[in-house]
C-alpha cells in the first residue's frame, strides 16, 4: 500500500464532522489493506507511530524540506522501515544521522505525504480518527460489532494486532482475544471530578479508595512465574523483585492484579513520587525513567483483581471483584477503602469526607471513587471511576515563553513560570506550562508578551525559540502538587535560577491584570511553594 492512500484517507477524515463518514472512510481503506501491513496502517490512522518516539524535534521537522516527489511512490512498508531506522539512531552523530534519514524519507514523498508525515511525527495529526474511531472503522471493514472489536483491543493490548488478525481471518478471530495470564491488558482509567460531593452525586452507590501516587503496575502470576507490566504494557519484571515476591505470597495458582507500587518511610507515609519514579524504566507513565536497582524499598498495593485461578472477573461488579481480592491478598497488600452504599445520606457523606481527609493526612494525593456495580472496562477512561484530588492555585509571574508549533505556530505558547525568591529581590523558575489556554488567550498573551520582550529568542517564530520577557505579567496557575526538581543550575546571565521544586500538572486559569508583579504580595514566594512539598507543613 502507498503512503498516499493513508494520507488521502486522513485528509478525508479530517475534512468531515460526520462520525459515520469518518468511519466509512477508515473502513474503506482498511478493507483493502494487506493483513501484514494492518498494524502500521491502523496505528498511523490513530495518529501514532509504532516506534513511539523518533528523537526528532519540531526544529528538524520545520526545516528546509527537499523537493517533493512528483508522483506517489512511497509505500507504507518503506515509510515504517525508514522511521524505524531514525528511531534506532544513537551515539555520536545521531542527530545528524536522523536529519539525513528524515531528508531521504521526505525526498521520496509527495507534498501531501510530506505534510502528513510532519503532522504524524509531531503528534499533530488532528483528524478526529483516534483509537476509538479507528476501532470502529476496523469493525466496519470486517462486519464486526464495534464493542467486540474494542474489547478485543483492550484484551489484546494492541489495535494493530487485532487489525492484523481480523483482516486475515475475519470476525471469527475475535475469539482469540481473551484475558490470558501473561499477556497484559490495557488498564481501566479514571475521569476527574471537581470534588468528593460531585463524585458521590454522579456515581450513586460507590466505594471511596485512597489514591496512591506511585507506579501503576499489572501483575500476572501463573504458578511460580510472575510477570509485571506498566500501564503502557512495558514489562519491568526484573526491576521489581519486591513485587514478584509479594505476588508469590498470594494464595492463588494464577491471577492478574491491578495495583500501584509505592515507597513508604518508617512512619508509614509515602515518599514523594519522584523518589519512586526516578527509578522507573522507559514506558512508565508521565515519562518516568531510570533503573530501579538500589532505589527505595518498594511495596505493591493492589486495588483490583481481573482474573483468578482461571476465572475471568472483568464483567463482575466492583464489590464482587474486591471480595475475591480480599480472599487472596492480605490487608496490608490492599488499598484502604470505604464503601458508601447510600451516598445521599448525610451520615454517609460525612464518613466519606472524613475518610478523604484522613487519606490526605497520610500524605497521599487524593481518592478514587468507584461505582459499586461497575465492571472492569480495560483500556477505558470511563465514568465509573472518578479521581478527586485537591487543586492548589498560585499567582506567579511569566519569565519567558516559547513559540508554539502545530496549530499554535506563530503564537507564544509554553510559559516559563516564576515565584519570588526567598530574599524577595528576584524571581526563580518553577517550571513551564502550555495547558489551559484558549485560542483567545493565546492571541492575547502573544501580543502582550511581545510588548514585554527582552529578546526574540534568536529564532524564527516557527522554530520554537524562547522569548524572555520583563517579569511584569502575573498569571493564576492551578496545579496538583509540588515535587523536587532535578533541573541544573542556569549559567549566570542566562536566565532565572531554578527554585529546586516544580509544579505538577500546572495549567493556566487566568491572567491577573489587577496585580503588579512589583508588589511583594502579588506573586507567590518560593517559600510558600516549598511548604507544599510532601512532608512539609502547609500552614
Amino acid at each position: 500500500m502507498l503512503l498516499a492512500d493513508v494520507a488521502r484517507t486522513s485528509r478525508e477524515v479530517a475534512a468531515t464532522r460526520s462520525r459515520s463518514a469518518k468511519v466509512a472512510a477508515l473502513a474503506g481503506l482498511l478493507a483493502g489493506t494487506e493483513p501484514a501491513q494492518a498494524p502500521v496502517v491502523v496505528t498511523y490512522l490513530a495518529g501514532r507511530l509504532p516506534q513511539r518516539r523518533l528523537g526528532v524535534g519540531w526544529r528538524a521537522l520545520s526545516g528546509q524540506r527537499p523537493p517533493p516527489a512528483p508522483e506517489p511512490r512511497l509505500t507504507v512498508a518503506a515509510t515504517d522501515a525508514a522511521l524505524a531506522d531514525i528511531a534506532a539512531a544513537s551515539g555520536a552523530g545521531a542527530t545528524g544521522r536522523r536529519r539525513e534519514l528524515l531528508g531521504a524519507l521526505f525526498a521520496e514523498a509527495t507534498e501531501e505525504e510530506q505534510d502528513f508525515l510532519i503532522r504524524l511525527i509531531s503528534g499533530e495529526l488532528r483528524q478526529g480518527a483516534l483509537d476509538a474511531l479507528a476501532a470502529e472503522g476496523l469493525a466496519a471493514a470486517v462486519g464486526a460489532a464495534p464493542d467486540e472489536v474494542r474489547r478485543a483491543v483492550m484484551l489484546g493490548g494492541s489495535l494493530g494486532a487485532v487489525a492484523e488478525a481480523l483482516l486475515a481471518r475475519g470476525r471469527d478471530a475475535l475469539a482469540e482475544f481473551r484475558l490470558t495470564v501473561g499477556r497484559p491488558v490495557l488498564p481501566m482509567l479514571a475521569q476527574s471530578a471537581e470534588d468528593l460531593d460531585e463524585a458521590l452525586d454522579r456515581l450513586g452507590p460507590c466505594v471511596v479508595e485512597e489514591k496512591l501516587d506511585g507506579i501503576r503496575v499489572q501483575v500476572h502470576r501463573d504458578g511460580d512465574a510472575v510477570r509485571i507490566f506498566t500501564r503502557t504494557l512495558d514489562e519491568i519484571t526484573d526491576r521489581l523483585p519486591e513485587v514478584r515476591a509479594a505476588a508469590l505470597e498470594l494464595d492463588v495458582a494464577s491471577a492478574v492484579l491491578d495495583g500501584e507500587v509505592i515507597a513508604f518511610d518508617e512512619a508509614g507515609r509515602p515518599h514523594p513520587f519522584q523518589d519512586v519514579s526516578l527509578g522507573a524504566p522507559p514506558g512508565v507513565s508521565r515519562g518516568r525513567v531510570g533503573s530501579l536497582s538500589g532505589a527505595l524499598p518498594l511495596s505493591p498495593v493492589f486495588f483490583d483483581l481481573l482474573t483468578v485461578d482461571g476465572r475471568d472477573l472483568l464483567g463482575l461488579p466492583t464489590e464482587r471483584r474486591h471480595a475475591e481480592l480480599a480472599r487472596v491478598a492480605p490487608e496490608p497488600r490492599r488499598v484502604r477503602r470505604l464503601p458508601v452504599p447510600e451516598p445521599a445520606s448525610g451520615e454517609s457523606r460525612r464518613a466519606a469526607r472524613e475518610f478523604a481527609e484522613a487519606v490526605l493526612a497520610r500524605g497521599h494525593e487524593g481518592v478514587l471513587v468507584k461505582a459499586l456495580d461497575a465492571p472492569y472496562n480495560a483500556g477505558r477512561r470511563g465514568a465509573a471511576w472518578l479521581k478527586v484530588k485537591p487543586v492548589h492555585t498560585l499567582d506567579l509571574v511569566v519569565l519567558a515563553a516559547e513559540w508554539g508549533h502545530g496549530r499554535r505556530r506563530g503564537r507564544l505558547s509554553n510559559l516559563h513560570l516564576g515565584a519570588r525568591s526567598a530574599d524577595g529581590t528576584s524571581f526563580v523558575m518553577l517550571g513551564k506550562t502550555f495547558k489551559g489556554m484558549t485560542d483567545a488567550m493565546l492571541a492575547w498573551q502573544t501580543e502582550r508578551l511581545l510588548e514585554l520582550a527582552e529578546d526574540d529568542g534568536g529564532r524564527d517564530r516557527r522554530d520554537g525559540g524562547v522569548v524572555r520577557v520583563r517579569p511584569e505579567l502575573v498569571v493564576e496557575v492551578a496545579f496538583d502538587g509540588v515535587q523536587r526538581s532535578t533541573l541544573p543550575q542556569t549559567p549566570s546571565g542566562r536566565g532565572p535560577q531554578p527554585a529546586g521544586v516544580t509544579l505538577r500538572f500546572a495549567r493556566v486559569l487566568r491572567y491577573r491584570e489587577d496585580k503588579r508583579a512589583a508588589d511583594p504580595e502579588a506573586v507567590a514566594s518560593v517559600d510558600s511553594v516549598l511548604a507544599l512539598l510532601p512532608g512539609r507543613a502547609t500552614g
